[in-house]
């Protein structure tokens, strides 16, 4: 993973990055990042529910990305959650899990820009095989990269990268229950 998206992704979370370089010695980054202190929402019953809990889950998703560090990335967030989560490189690796993996696929996590199609096309193409499935679209390009890519807005579930993994499992949350 690149500097600038470890940068990103810290500062996202109200960290901050140290570095301490020696001479042929090499280099040492420190992260650090704030303790997590879970807040109560309201629910529509009237019980509490804290932030952990509406972003947990077990519902199963397919993460599509072209880039190994964010996938690994995106894979540990979901999976600490208590998600299933299948992953694939590629386009055509997605389609192939969708048309193998005996139990159900609850949601799409796809990158929108990738190199066979895009992340709009896989979603149009996995919906043949599996009805069902939600969408939750990411990308770091510009928004209007992204209108350019015809990804309808009206169904779209839009995450822009990099995010932090509260985000991320708001994003997701908001995704299977609509």
């Amino acid at each position: 993973m690149g500097l600038s998206t470890v940068y990103g992704i810290v500062k996202q979370n109200n960290g901050s990055i140290e570095c301490e370089s020696k001479s042929g010695e090499g280099s040492l980054f420190r992260i650090l990042l704030p303790l997590f202190k879970e807040s109560a929402v309201q629910t529509e019953s009237g019980q509490q529910q804290t932030e952990a809990e509406k972003t947990t889950g077990n519902a199963t998703i397919l993460v599509v990305e072209d880039e190994p560090d964010i996938l690994k990335l995106c894979r540990f967030m979901l999976d600490s959650r208590g998600y299933r989560v299948l992953t694939a490189f590629t386009c055509s690796a997605a389609l192939n899990i969708a048309m193998e993996y005996d139990g159900p696929i609850n949601l799409l996590l796809t990158d929108v820009v990738m190199p066979e199609m895009n992340g709009n096309e896989l979603s149009k193409k996995l919906r043949t095989i599996r009805p069902d499935l939600k969408t939750l679209f990411m990308s770091g390009y510009t928004a209007e990269l992204i209108s350019h890519q015809q990804i309808d807005g009206d169904e779209a579930n839009f995450i822009q990268k990099p995010f932090s993994a509260k985000t991320l499992m708001n994003a997701v949350y908001r995704s299977l229950n609509p």
